[in-house]
C-alpha cells in the first residue's frame, strides 16, 4: 500500500489556531514561525486546511519551507472557498466532528496557538480527551504576547477549587515560542496515562 506523504515525515503535529486576519502583526509572525520550524524538522503539520488568519500563514510558512501540510476540512468550508489552494494533502469531511476527530487521530502532538471560539473548543476537546484517556500525546499552549494568560489563570482557578485535580496541569505544557514548542515535543516528559479517569484505548 503506497503510504501518503504525512505518512513517511517523522512526526505529525495537529495545529489549532485563528482564522481572523484582524489580529496584531506579533501573532502572524509566530505563525510564520512555528511553519517555518515544522518544515525544518520534518514535521507534517496537520490543520484545518484554511487559507485565511494564522491558519493560512502556517500553512503558507511550512510549504514556503518545503515541509507537508496535511488540510482536513469539512465539505461546507470547501464549498464556502475557505480551503488554502496548495495543501500537500488534503481530506475533506462530512461534519466539524470527524475533521477533529481525524485532526487528532492522526498528530503525535497538538499545537494551540491564540485563537477565538474554534480554537478554544478544539483545546478544550483535546485536553478533555487526555483528561479521559483517549489521547495521550503532548498537548502544547502556545502562549504568544501572554495571549492565554487568562485561560491559564483560569485553569489554575479550576484545580485551586477542586474542579480539576492538581494532576491534571501536567496534561499540557505552556511555550512563550514556536522554537520552545518543538524543543518540548523532542525532549518533553511522556504523560502518565494512569492519572486519567478510565482505563480507555486510544483514538
Amino acid at each position: 500500500m503506497k503510504q501518503s506523504l504525512s505518512e513517511k515525515s517523522s512526526k505529525r503535529v495537529v495545529v489549532y489556531c485563528a482564522s481572523s486576519a484582524h489580529i496584531e502583526e506579533v501573532y502572524f509572525d509566530a505563525a510564520r514561525q512555528l511553519g517555518k520550524i515544522l518544515a525544518q524538522n520534518n514535521i507534517t503539520c496537520i490543520i484545518g486546511g484554511g487559507k485565511q488568519g494564522l491558519m493560512g500563514a502556517v500553512n503558507d510558512s511550512v510549504l514556503e519551507n518545503g515541509g507537508i501540510v496535511k488540510g482536513i476540512i469539512p465539505q461546507f468550508m470547501v464549498d464556502s472557498g475557505w480551503c488554502h489552494p496548495q495543501l500537500s494533502e488534503r481530506v475533506v469531511t462530512e461534519s466539524m466532528h470527524e475533521r477533529k476527530f481525524l485532526m487528532a487521530k492522526h498528530a503525535d502532538a497538538a499545537f494551540a496557538l491564540p485563537g477565538g471560539f474554534g480554537t478554544l473548543e478544539e483545546l478544550a476537546e483535546i485536553l478533555t480527551w487526555k483528561q479521559l484517556g483517549l489521547y495521550k500525546n503532548p498537548i502544547v499552549i502556545l502562549n504568544v504576547n501572554g495571549y492565554y494568560d487568562p485561560l491559564l489563570a483560569m485553569f489554575d482557578k479550576m484545580i485551586s477549587e477542586k474542579f480539576l485535580h492538581h494532576n491534571y496541569c501536567n496534561m499540557w505544557q505552556v511555550v512563550d515560542s514556536p522554537d520552545k514548542a518543538i524543543e518540548y515535543l523532542q525532549n518533553g516528559e511522556v504523560w502518565n496515562p494512569a492519572f486519567t479517569k478510565y482505563d480507555k484505548k486510544e483514538l
